[in-house]
């Protein structure tokens, strides 16, 4: 995970699942990308015991430290959260190795590397609204001029980050394209702008392919199109509506087929925009508001399958 000092607890689901296993009697070994290495053909890792408490003056201690293999590890969750660089690429390597002596990945390796959270929804374009993925800055003005209104963000990125809304008589046009594929050499998505934005970003969780009854949709402040909680928003929770369990259902299957245990599904309206597999949050969020432990049923299944 990211470095644990770092974290806010009361919206941290990576601590949410801490705190769900250490209750069910696991040691929790708590490791950074820095701590990893292959040697051979076999993952090694820098771990520290840690024990951690709901405080958040003084929520984890760590204990003990220890270099030995990854395999020895009943089950490792990897959260570190985007961006999807080569680094994060290089992980999933090195997690792979300890999976293929038994320890279970959650998500898994090739998933992580496979499925990147923007990309996947092409997956899926019964769920979604027209897009384009290019680093062509023609391409994108094109797509945006046909579309009249465009969302356009990096595929590497989270929280927000560098997301932009493109009209097609916006004077700025070539400077936001310019700025987001920095001047044609990185590919970004744009797709069509959807209005419903200003009801909220929702995000459903999906446990072993189930849904969580409730989203939390996270709703843009004043003068801002982007949901994010990272970037201002509001989270307000409400139960699924029949499209969301719908969009849930077409993308159940894919989860279990991949074994993905837990997936964060980002919709606008009617409309899938992301598949989250990296490190969906949101899970202390929707605990709160409708007395749910989303970790428990999430250790539940990974318990069932390690």
């Amino acid at each position: 995970m990211d470095p644990v000092d770092k974290i806010k607890i009361h919206k941290d689901s990576t601590f949410a699942m801490m705190l769900e296993a250490q209750q069910r009697g696991h040691q929790l070994w708590y490791m950074e990308l820095s701590d990893l290495w292959l040697q051979s053909d076999r993952a090694w890792a820098r771990q520290h015991r840690i024990v951690v408490t709901d405080d958040p003056e003084s929520w984890f201690e760590i204990t003990e430290s220890r270099e030995c293999p990854m395999d020895e590890l009943d089950v490792i969750m990897m959260r570190k959260d985007p961006p999807f660089d080569l680094t994060y690429i290089i992980t999933t390597y090195l997690l792979e190795a300890a999976e293929r002596r038994g320890t279970l990945i959650v998500n898994p390796p090739a998933a992580l590397r496979n499925y990147n959270e923007k990309l996947a929804t092409a997956l899926f374009p019964q769920c979604c609204v027209p897009s384009i993925v290019t680093r062509d800055m023609q391409r994108l003005q094109d797509f945006i001029n046909a579309e009249q209104q465009a969302v356009v963000k990096p595929v590497d990125s989270m929280g927000g980050d560098s997301i932009f809304r493109a009209n097609a008589d916006d004077l700025n046009i070539n400077v936001i394209l310019e700025t987001v594929t920095e001047r044609g050499t990185l590919y970004v998505m744009a797709q069509r702008f959807i209005p419903e934005i200003n009801a909220g970003d929702k995000r459903i969780l999906m446990v072993n392919g189930d849904p969580v009854s409730y989203s939390l949709a996270r709703i843009p402040r004043k003068g801002e199109f982007r949901g994010n909680l990272a970037a201002g928003g509001t989270g307000k929770g409400q139960p699924l509506s029949d499209h969301d369990k719908w969009i849930a259902a077409e993308i159940s299957p894919w989860l279990k087929e991949n074994k993905i245990l837990f997936a964060g599904l980002d919709v606008i309206g009617d409309y899938l925009t992301e598949i989250n597999i990296t490190s969906p949050t949101c899970i202390r969020e929707l605990d709160s508001l409708f007395n749910l432990n989303i970790s428990a049923q999430l250790f539940d299944s990974i318990e069932n399958n390690a």
